[in-house]
């Protein structure tokens, strides 16, 4: 072989090596891809987050849980629905809470929040599942009031199981209140809820009346459900009622917990479009407050 092919060659595996190593430099320093960005929902990241049933039409019915203590406290939203949307939002703003401040649930208690009873009910208004915006809310009154039912057209609020009839009433209007004590998915879910962690107390968020009622069945107002009115009408500013009298109702879910021994009350907010964080907040604590001294 001749001297310049020689150096042809040892030229080309000069170069050919040189290439290697620049590969394998380029190579242990390039960083690998980043991962695509992953979906995430927020109720996961919840650790004590249960789905404790679904609606007529296959909704989640969600709680969310904060707290070791032996008492369990329920505060629920929405049952009404989309008519009293509202409630809902009030019950994500007191879960937001919880998330930033913990600590502020004593040793002693367990806080549940069940933040949307009637989630078919809410979807007809806003659109949407889970959380929702005061924009995706509809502005029109037929709509709301479909709203206030769930898929199968009745009124939950009057599908539990005290002096519970077929028929019942909201405002004027004659209401459909199932084919039997708790003939729909989301009483059901309720009522199994209840039974199974058997609560101290249990308070319902609705619209919008500015008071707080306390509850009541064939055997008339527990006193503990006397205690809890008063001290959150009191803590709040909102005005306390012994008995909701505009009009009759029957099978309210606050009365059959009354009817099986568990103090409820229902907080009326003043508007349909308000939340009242502050004054909410400030009954919230005072239930705390009172079920952190209390022996029993």
């Amino acid at each position: 072989m001749g001297s310049v092919s020689k150096k042809l060659v040892v030229a080309v595996i000069i170069v050919a090596l040189f290439g290697v190593g620049v590969f394998t430099f380029v190579n242990l320093n390039k960083k690998p891809p980043a991962e695509p960005a992953k979906l995430t929902d927020n109720s996961k990241n919840i650790a004590n987050y249960k789905i404790i049933g679904t609606s007529v039409e296959g909704r989640k019915i969600e709680s969310y849980s904060y707290g070791n203590g032996e008492k369990k406290i329920v505060f629920v939203g929405g049952i009404h629905g989309g008519y009293e949307w509202n409630s809902v939002l009030l019950a994500y703003q007191f879960i937001d809470y919880l998330n930033e401040n913990q600590s502020a649930v004593p040793n002693n208690l367990t806080i549940i929040v069940i933040p949307d009873a009637n989630p078919d009910g809410i979807f007809i208004v806003t659109g949407k599942v889970g959380r929702f915006s005061i924009t995706d809310v509809s502005t029109s009154t037929q709509i709301l009031s479909q709203g206030r039912f769930n898929a199968d057209s009745v009124d939950l609020n009057r599908n539990f199981d005290c002096k519970w009839q077929s028929k019942s009433t909201w405002q004027s209007k004659t209401v459909s209140a199932g084919t039997k004590i708790f003939s729909e998915p989301e009483t059901q879910a309720l009522k199994n809820f209840v039974l199974e962690n058997k609560p101290v107390s249990v308070i319902f968020w609705h619209s919008q009346s500015g008071n707080v009622y306390a509850s009541q069945c064939q055997n008339g107002i527990l006193p503990g459900t006397l205690n809890i009115m008063n001290i959150y009408a009191q803590a709040s500013g909102y005005s306390p009622v012994k008995l909701f009298d505009a009009y009759a109702t029957s099978g309210a879910a606050d009365d059959w917990l009354a009817s099986i021994k568990i103090p409820a009350i229902t907080v009326e907010l003043k508007t349909h479009n308000t939340i009242e964080w502050a004054q909410n907040l400030a009954g919230i604590k005072a239930l705390f407050e009172y079920y952190n001294q209390k022996n029993n």
